[in-house]
């Protein structure tokens, strides 16, 4: 037996629609409009059936509106009551877009009961519900019903679709992603320039925009032009793409300084970099300078001077100088000392930290009194240092004093005359030379004279004093006696002083014969 299927075709606009159909007379086609974007309106109702069996034929409605999507229901041309029977419902788009949203639902009559479905529905109210989502251009779905007629007589079952046509538009989503390192020298002196250099990179996707460096710098750093902060606009920075910048600052003090970098971007983008240490060092010179607090003229004076890194830093291309006082000779300095314009200079070169160096000079002072200097040490990056030291020159009175007859022996009743020199040997002025001559009683006192007046009183010729007496220089007395009595005498000299702490004696023997 020749199986016939029912065949039921339907073109659906835009909004989606059904066809509903019982055999009948085949209409006419109507011919399609230009086509229009808005929802398909309802077709026009099928004939009704005339009384009798179902007829074999195919239905195609065509609407007013370009057409976007074909419904096709086949059902076979008999089915036996009670007896499942198997129909299907094509859904095909006839465009060149996705269609989205597609819903077919189908109404089920009272003589129909509806089995299965494969994609399977929703039954609810009377109403079957296939959600297909989606429909690609050109593409169709298939759905496959089985199902019982109940009752017997023409079985009528109406579909209809429903669908969206989206408006599709593509953007291209990126996702830059910044990242920031930093790099900044472990150590340097406080006079050293702190380079920091910054390499911001965009490790995504896309540009990333307005990128932009800061670094807050901590206390004890600043910019070259005296900034607390580091800025550095970038600016658009492609995929892949880095960028490097440099930037020196420098130290205000010592220390340890710890910090790190941050970068940002449009879109909130962040990075930070990790966290550089950089030790800031000094070297800090000291220095002292001795010698003898007192000196006798006539003897060199020698000082030592000793200069010490105390910092934390090499002091490189150290330097020591001392100054010459004024009124010295005879000018020694150790080892590596060179005298120019009025210095001397020891070039140490560089001094380790907690190192020291010494050094030390003479002087010949030329005369008395205070003699001061200064030692001063310099180095890279130190702050100069200086000692002074000073010594009291002491000049020395040093008197000698003579006493020697003019003749010797002398005849008693002739006069002898006795000569006196002070001579100050010293470095020193003598100062109050006070000349006492005694007589025994063989002379008798004739005349005295010299470099103050003498006085004669009970055998003693007493002279004035002498108010000073410049060193090297000689002051001279002169005492006339006449000898009375034969014998071996002796004529005493006693001289005092300021600079004296005892006076000193002298005697000249003569012979007085008869």
């Amino acid at each position: 037996m020749k199986t016939i299927m029912w065949s039921i075709t339907a073109i659906i606009m835009a909004a989606g629609l059904v066809g509903c159909v019982c055999p009948g007379p085949e209409p006419e086609p109507i011919p399609a409009p230009a086509p229009v974007v808005k929802p398909a309106p309802a077709p026009a109702p099928a004939p009704a059936p005339k009384a009798g069996a179902c007829g074999n034929y195919t239905v195609t409605r065509d609407y007013q509106s370009s057409g976007a999507i074909r419904l096709v229901k086949s059902m076979p041309p008999t089915v036996q009551l009670n007896a499942p029977f198997e129909y299907t419902i094509k859904v095909t788009n006839m465009t060149d877009m996705m269609l989205a949203d597609v819903v077919v639902k189908e109404r089920i009559p009272d003589s129909l009961k509806n089995l299965s479905s494969s994609p399977a529905g929703k039954l609810a109210d009377g109403v079957v519900t296939w959600k297909m989502d989606s429909l690609a251009p050109r593409a169709a779905g298939k759905i496959t019903v089985m199902a019982t007629a109940v009752k017997a007589g023409c079985l009528q079952t109406c579909a209809d679709v429903t669908y969206i046509v989206p408006a599709c538009a593509k953007t291209n989503v990126v996702q830059p992603a910044l990242a920031i390192s930093k790099t900044a020298p472990a150590k340097v002196t406080i006079c050293d320039p702190i380079p920091i250099k910054f390499v911001v990179s965009n490790k995504g996707s896309g540009t990333a925009s307005n990128v932009k460096i800061t670094d807050k710098l901590p206390d004890g750093l600043t910019t070259q032009d005296g900034k607390k902060t580091i800025e550095i606009p970038i600016g658009n920075l492609a995929a892949g793409k880095s960028a490097t910048r440099t930037v020196n600052a420098k130290a205000t003090k010592t220390g340890t300084f710890k910090n790190q970098a941050m970068a940002a971007a449009g879109g909130g983008l962040k990075a930070q970099s990790e966290v550089t240490t950089t030790v800031v060092t000094k070297p800090v010179l000291s220095v002292t300078k001795t010698g003898p607090k007192q000196e006798y003229l006539g003897r060199s004076v020698k000082y030592d001077i000793t200069i010490t890194n105390t910092g934390d830093a090499v002091a490189a291309n150290t330097v020591v100088t001392d100054t010459i006082p004024a009124g010295v000779g005879q000018i020694k300095a150790s080892a590596g000392g060179t005298m120019s314009q009025g210095r001397i200079t020891w070039k140490i070169g560089d001094l380790a930290p907690k190192a020291s160096r010494k050094v030390s000079v003479s002087y010949l002072p030329a005369k008395g009194g205070t003699i001061r200097n200064t030692a001063k040490a310099t180095a890279v990056c130190a702050d100069a240092a200086s000692a002074s030291a000073q010594t009291d020159i002491k000049a020395i009175a040093a008197i000698l004093l003579e006493v020697i007859d003019v003749s010797d022996p002398i005849e008693v009743g002739k006069n002898e005359t006795y000569v006196i020199t002070v001579t100050n040997q010293g470095s020193a002025n003598d100062t109050n030379i006070l000349i006492k001559a005694v007589l025994e009683d063989s002379m008798e006192f004739v005349s005295a004279s010299g470099a103050t007046s003498g006085q004669h009183s009970g055998g003693t010729v007493t002279f004035a004093p002498l108010p000073s007496l410049a060193p090297k220089a000689k002051a001279t007395w002169r005492v006339t006696v006449k000898a009375v009595k034969a014998g071996d005498v002796r004529f005493k000299v006693i001289m005092d002083s300021d600079q004296l702490t005892r006076d000193v004696q002298e005697t000249e023997a003569t012979n007085f014969y008869q």
